[in-house]
């Protein structure tokens, strides 16, 4: 037997297997998101969650939450928690989560307002050690260490050019949770990554408007996280407060499916489910 009718046969086998491979992937069902179980029957989780330690947060937002029986996320600054500390122990004493929102709010020098505070000048070091002062004085004045932070501007760099570095892995060792801003959906609670969780703007929406995001997060399973800033009538960056209200009643309503908490207690549920083994997807290999 010659060489060549050795090798032909053999590769058409090999050929016939990759072939049969090919059509077996193919035919296969698609894979579907891995099951995820919420506490009492809730279809998907809420979090509601305000920037910057704003006044009428605690002048407006709290009785009304407090009314509506519904705890959520605040994140503050320092200067904003000073003007008001009565105020805002009250606001933690009543159930609701301080989490931290740096003590300068560093974005990027596109914004005038940062211009002096940009994130492009910034280094590693010196975002931990603004965060961790953030968390040093809310532990001091409050009596409560955070474990949430939220991105100022929702950005996650310090640096420029070929010295940009993300600063997630930092907020990954200090903080549980780290929550972008102005993101398009809500968080796989099997998969996300909870040093980066989206959150979809708040400010300006009537409740027709956010309606659509919460049936969605409800068919999907999903953890929706709302973010707002100031809370009222209406205004620049203002949560409506009718909005609100109306957000907090669907929410509260058995029929609606939703749980809604605060990120320190969605996030403490999902790393429970997590770790009786409903874990992120391992990432295909080259050889899949």
């Amino acid at each position: 037997m010659t060489l060549r009718q050795t090798i032909v046969p053999a590769l058409v086998l090999v050929l016939l297997a990759g072939a049969k491979a090919v059509a077996a992937q193919a035919a296969a069902p698609a894979e579907r998101p891995t099951p995820f179980h919420w506490p009492d029957g809730k279809r998907a989780a809420l979090s509601l969650t305000f920037d910057d330690a704003r006044e009428s947060q605690v002048d407006v937002g709290a009785p009304l939450l407090n009314a509506q029986g519904v705890r959520v996320t605040f994140y503050v600054q320092p200067d904003g928690v000073r003007k008001r500390l009565a105020g805002w122990k009250a606001v933690l004493a009543a159930g609701h989560e301080i989490g931290n929102h740096s003590s300068t709010h560093p974005c990027t020098g596109n914004f005038a307002f940062s211009r002096r505070n940009a994130l492009e000048d910034y280094t590693l070091e010196c975002i931990e050690r603004d965060l961790a002062d953030a968390s040093l004085f809310v532990a001091r004045e409050l009596g409560r260490e955070p474990s949430a932070f939220a991105y100022p501007c929702g950005q996650t760099f310090v640096g420029r050019g070929e010295g940009v570095r993300s600063y997630v892995p930092v907020v990954a060792r200090l903080f549980r949770t780290g929550r972008l801003y102005m993101g398009e959906d809500s968080n796989d609670p099997a998969f996300c990554d909870l040093a980066q969780l989206l959150a979809v703007s708040l400010d300006g929406l009537s409740f027709e408007d956010a309606r659509p995001l919460l049936d969605k997060a409800v068919a999907e399973g999903r953890w929706l996280i709302l973010a707002g800033h100031e809370i009222g009538e209406g205004g620049v960056q203002t949560t409506r407060a009718a909005t609100l209200a109306a957000l907090c009643r669907h929410a509260k309503d058995p029929a609606n499916g939703l749980w809604v908490d605060t990120v320190e207690a969605v996030s403490a549920h999902v790393l429970r489910q997590r770790g009786k083994g409903r874990l992120p997807r391992t990432p295909p290999t080259k050889a899949e």
